[in-house]
């Protein structure tokens, strides 16, 4: 009996009698509470279907092709043709708003802020028909302090330098430019802006890295969409509240303050370097580690057809062949190399 039943009747999927064997799964479930494991479950069934219905699965299908076989080679093609189209075109900036939004919601949720994330990209500010200002943190809840967020998936957009902006010429967009319309029309206390790694001008990055903090405007921050990584964005959000909500009564040397939110913002670029160097390593390991089982299953199988021919003296055109070829090496290794990935996820 089918474990999966659709009832059309009131459009919803049954479910019974499921069970998964997956480390990755129980180990993520065992660290919820049981009675949150239905929502969390149905969660992730969502975002998996989300994932599948958009085609997202570069990273797995590039890893899984051989053990996944041929069939999938199709839908990798098409993959990959829907990404060139999306990374040349406005829906980008569009899913981007969206994947920063739901991030922020989940970042925030997990360390208990009650902060109101809105989308306000196609909503004018306060400058007239001025719609700059992707999304609209209210701090606590309330209407007298907010971070706004300015997401840019634009590769033309360089950092800037107010001072020599040529006021008779094409208004061009910055980075420091665009933090400080965004705080303005949307009068927020602070103000973030968001590039991502796969299209951000190389000038930019490279004065960036992951986290900058300019004074007087704000905090650019580089995430990473294609592999989920949102973190210094996380890290960054956390300064710019803690600044938004403090008291601008005290009596604070500006320098003393710089100082303070360069060695953070330092900390953080050194923390996004020390896990860039990790997966590093763990990729070399895993490789490391395949090496050694391709060559111990090599050996088993000359010593196989060493003792069979020590045994018969004979050794056949058809058993030459199978050596020649690999035999089922190939087959026996890809059963070896899926537990290595599965070990490391």
């Amino acid at each position: 009996m089918p474990s999966i039943k659709l009832n059309h009747g009131l459009r919803r999927l049954e479910v019974t009698g499921i069970e998964l064997e997956n480390n990755l799964i129980f180990d993520y479930f065992d660290r919820i509470p049981a009675d949150q494991r239905d929502s969390v479950f149905a969660k992730a069934l969502h975002i998996g279907v989300l994932a599948l219905s958009q085609e997202r699965l570069s990273a797995f299908l590039a890893r899984t092709e051989n053990e996944l076989g041929t069939e999938l080679e199709s839908l990798k093609i098409r993959f990959d043709m829907s990404t060139e189209i999306f990374s040349k075109s406005s829906m980008k900036g569009i899913a981007g708003e969206i994947a920063v939004a739901e991030y922020l919601g989940e970042f925030l949720a997990a360390k208990d802020i009650r902060d109101t994330i809105s989308p306000t990209g196609n909503v004018a500010g306060a400058l007239a028909k001025n719609k700059t200002g992707d999304i609209l943190c209210s701090i606590d809840d309330g209407d007298d302090r907010s971070i706004v967020i300015e997401c840019k998936f634009d590769k033309t957009i360089s950092l800037g330098n107010p001072n020599e902006r040529d006021w008779y010429g094409k208004n061009i967009d910055t980075a420091l430019n665009q933090l400080l319309e965004a705080q303005v029309n949307r009068r927020s206390a602070q103000a973030i802006i968001v590039f991502d790694r796969s299209s951000i001008n190389p000038s930019l990055l490279k004065r960036v890295d992951n986290v900058a903090y300019r004074a007087g405007f704000g905090f650019i921050v580089v995430i990473d969409m294609l592999h989920g990584d949102f973190s210094n964005l996380g890290l960054a959000y956390l300064v710019a509240r803690d600044l938004a909500v403090a008291d601008r009564q005290v009596d604070l040397d500006t320098n003393i303050l710089d100082l303070l939110i360069g060695r953070v913002v330092s900390e953080i670029n050194r923390l996004s370097d020390i896990r860039k160097l990790i997966e590093r390593n763990i990729k070399n390991c895993e490789e490391v580690l395949g090496r050694i089982d391709q060559s111990m299953l090599s050996i088993e199988f000359c010593r196989s057809y060493l003792a069979k021919f020590l045994s018969d003296g004979i050794l056949s055109k058809e058993d030459l062949l199978v050596f020649a070829t690999g035999g089922d090496l190939k087959a026996r290794y890809q059963l070896i190399a899926t537990e290595l990935a599965n070990e490391s996820e």
